[in-house]
C-alpha cells in the first residue's frame, strides 16, 4: 500500500497512472446528514500496488482530473453511480472510459446487480470482510481494519476486471464501455432546480395551475438543500410538497393540517412556504407548466410484456442477463409515442447497440399488437 497525502505525491503518481492501460477505483465516503457526499478516502490500484489517497489533505485535484479524462486509461469500478457523484463534487471530473464490473457480470449472465463481495467470491473464491462498510471514514487515524478493507476492495477489483475481460468477447467488452459512457452522460446532466417538480410522486394528478405552485416549492427546496448542505427531506418531505401544491393553504392553521407537516418545518419554514404558495398562485396562465402525462392504463401491461419478450429472446441468444436488455422506463417511453393505435417511434433513450439490434423488432411487435 502507498499512502498519498500531499499534492506533490498525487501529481507524481498521476504521471505514472497516465501510462497504464487501466486503473481500478473506489471511494469511501459519508452521506448521512448532508446533501453532498463527503469523501473520506480514494483508492486506486494498478494490480501491483494499492494507493490510498487522503482527500482531507489534498487541495489540487487537477492531475487526477487529467487521468480521469485520459481516454487511453480504462477506469474500472463496481456499481459506481455513487462514486461518480463523489468524483464530481470532489474532483470536478468523471472517469472515462468507464468499465463497471457489475454491468460486465450481467453481460456474462453471471447475475444482475450483483454485489461486489458476491462477485469476488464467485470469480476469485475470496470471501471479503464486510464489517467496515458503514464505519466513520472521516475519522483520523483510520483503523487498521478500515485500511485493510479499503485496500482489499480495490486490489481485488483488478483481479475481477481481468477475469471478466478474459471472458468477454470484444463486442461485449465494447458494450460494457458503451453503457459506462451512457452512465457518465447521465451523471453529468444534473437537472436544474426548477425541473425537480417533474420527479415528485403523483405530480401527474395535479392541474397546470397546481403544477406551477409545485414547481416553485420544489425549486425552493432544491436550492435550500444545496445551500444548507442537508438532505432534501430535511427541508421538507416530497409528500408535503404535493399536498401544498394541491391544497394551497393561505394560513398557518391550514398549513399545520397538511400531510406529513412536521412541527419543526411549520415553525421554521411556515411563513416562507405560505409566501411561496401565495406568489405562485399569482402567476399568469402562460407561466403554468403543461399537464404531465398520466400513467399508462392497465391494458397496456399486456403490450409491455410482449415488448419485453423481444429483449428477453435476444438476451437468451446472446447469453446476457435479461434485466440488462431493456429497461421498463424505455419500453414505457416507446409505448407513449403512439399508444394505443400507433404509429410509434423509437424514443431517444433507446441508444447504441440496443437501438441497432432491437429497434426494428420492437416496432414490428407494436405493429402486430395494434
Amino acid at each position: 500500500m502507498d499512502w498519498i497525502s500531499t499534492d506533490a505525491e498525487l501529481a507524481q503518481r498521476c504521471l505514472y497512472w497516465n501510462t497504464l492501460a487501466f486503473i481500478a477505483l473506489d471511494t469511501e465516503f459519508i452521506r448521512v446528514d448532508t446533501f453532498y457526499p463527503i469523501a473520506g478516502l480514494l483508492q486506486i490500484s494498478d494490480g501491483h500496488c494499492t494507493y490510498l489517497i487522503d482527500p482531507l489533505l489534498i487541495n489540487d485535484w487537477q492531475p487526477l482530473a487529467a487521468v480521469f479524462k485520459n481516454q487511453q486509461v480504462v477506469k474500472v469500478l463496481h456499481a459506481c453511480s455513487e462514486d461518480l457523484e463523489v468524483f464530481s463534487v470532489l474532483i470536478g471530473a468523471l472517469p472515462a472510459p468507464l468499465f463497471d464490473t457489475q454491468v460486465a457480470a450481467g453481460y456474462l449472465n453471471l447475475g444482475f446487480s450483483m454485489g461486489y463481495s458476491r462477485l469476488v467470491l464467485q470469480l476469485l473464491e475470496v470471501d471479503l470482510p464486510k464489517g467496515e462498510t458503514r464505519s466513520d471514514w472521516l475519522q483520523r487515524p483510520l483503523s487498521d481494519l478500515q485500511v485493510l478493507y479499503a485496500a482489499q476492495d480495490t486490489a481485488y477489483l483488478v483481479d475481477v476486471y481481468q477475469a471478466l475481460a478474459q471472458q468477454l468477447t470484444a463486442q461485449k467488452y465494447a458494450w460494457v464501455v458503451e453503457d459506462g459512457a451512457t452512465l457518465l452522460t447521465a451523471s453529468a446532466q444534473v437537472p436544474q432546480p426548477d425541473q425537480f417538480w417533474r420527479t415528485v410522486k403523483l405530480a401527474w394528478k395535479l392541474a397546470p395551475q397546481q403544477l406551477a405552485v409545485l414547481r416553485e416549492l420544489s425549486t425552493w427546496r432544491e436550492l435550500q438543500a444545496r445551500e444548507r448542505d442537508v438532505p432534501r427531506n430535511r427541508i421538507i418531505r416530497e409528500s408535503t410538497l404535493w399536498a401544498l401544491a394541491h391544497e394551497q393553504p393561505t394560513d398557518m392553521v391550514h398549513l399545520a393540517r397538511l400531510e406529513d407537516m412536521h412541527p419543526r418545518i411549520l415553525r421554521n419554514e411556515g411563513a416562507t412556504l405560505l409566501s411561496i404558495v401565495k406568489q405562485a398562485k399569482r402567476l399568469p396562465e402562460d407561466h403554468w407548466p403543461a399537464a404531465l402525462a398520466e400513467p399508462l392504463p392497465i391494458e397496456a401491461t399486456k403490450v409491455l410484456k410482449r415488448l419485453r419478450t423481444v429483449g428477453l429472446a435476444l438476451g437468451q441468444e446472446l447469453d446476457i442477463a435479461p434485466e440488462l436488455m431493456l429497461r421498463k422506463k424505455i419500453l414505457e417511453e416507446l409505448l407513449r409515442t403512439g399508444y394505443p393505435h400507433g404509429p410509434y417511434r423509437l424514443p431517444d433513450s433507446l441508444q447504441g447497440w440496443r437501438r441497432e439490434l432491437l429497434g426494428k423488432a420492437l416496432l414490428e411487435c407494436l405493429e402486430d399488437a395494434s
